[in-house]
């Protein structure tokens, strides 16, 4: 511990500057990954619970009970979807509009998977801007530790291993910082970009299915 406290009262200004800037990335992204996983996991579970009961209230031709219970779990991204979608029929038929009330709801559909999608991407690129751009940050830090070493040889007037190390060892330490936060930020936004490109597919295909309910019970009518 004390080498580090040591190391940290031996650095310049700007590379201390430049350590807390990247513990401050580390920090945020961390949070981040914790609130997505979190999100992600909840929006995963609270799925697996809604759709056996919106599939059987739906099979009884309980639309509003289909809503109430989407409205019991907010954390589901095709709860989300589904309710948008039979919100939207029941609007359109209360209202007595003349438009096709199908394509009404098709497009209500399309606007809840773009808000959900853009509400469950939230600060997934600024986790993809810091594994981007932390070892970049940490080589900057590496080069103030460089100027840093050659200073310390101008002073001793000698280029020995004693006039150098403190410097040399400052901008190791920088790009080591730099690694460590972009190496886990790299791994879980590639990792919560595929549990998003499921997530939209799940979305595509509860709309399509509710699409398929009312075309089937619009014929179902037309028949009658």
């Amino acid at each position: 511990m004390d080498y580090w406290i040591g190391m940290w009262n031996q650095m310049g200004v700007p590379a201390k500057g430049v350590a807390f800037f990247l513990f401050v990335m580390s920090v945020w992204s961390i949070a981040v990954m914790i609130e997505k996983f979190l999100m992600y996991r909840n929006a995963v579970k609270q799925s697996v619970e809604f759709l056996p009961l919106v599939t059987k209230h739906l099979r009884a031709n309980d639309l509003q009970g289909a809503i109430d219970t989407s409205k019991k779990y907010p954390k589901s991204h095709i709860s989300k979807v589904v309710s948008a979608g039979l919100q939207e029929f029941l609007n359109e038929k209360d209202g007595g509009a003349t438009v096709d009330v199908v394509e009404a709801v098709k497009r209500a559909l399309e606007r809840s998977i773009v808000l959900t999608t853009a509400e469950m991407k939230a600060k997934l690129g600024g986790l993809g801007t810091i594994g981007s751009t932390a070892p970049f940050i940490g080589l900057f830090g590496t080069v103030l530790g460089v100027i840093t070493a050659f200073e310390g040889m101008a002073k001793s007037g000698s280029g020995g291993l004693g006039a150098v190390s403190a410097g040399i060892a400052e901008a190791l330490i920088e790009t080591a910082f730099g690694l460590f936060v972009a190496i886990p930020a790299v791994m879980m936004y590639n990792y919560f970009q595929t549990r998003m490109e499921r997530f939209e597919v799940e979305m595509s295909n509860s709309s399509s299915e509710v699409i398929d309910f009312f075309l089937k019970q619009r014929q179902i009518a037309k028949a009658r």
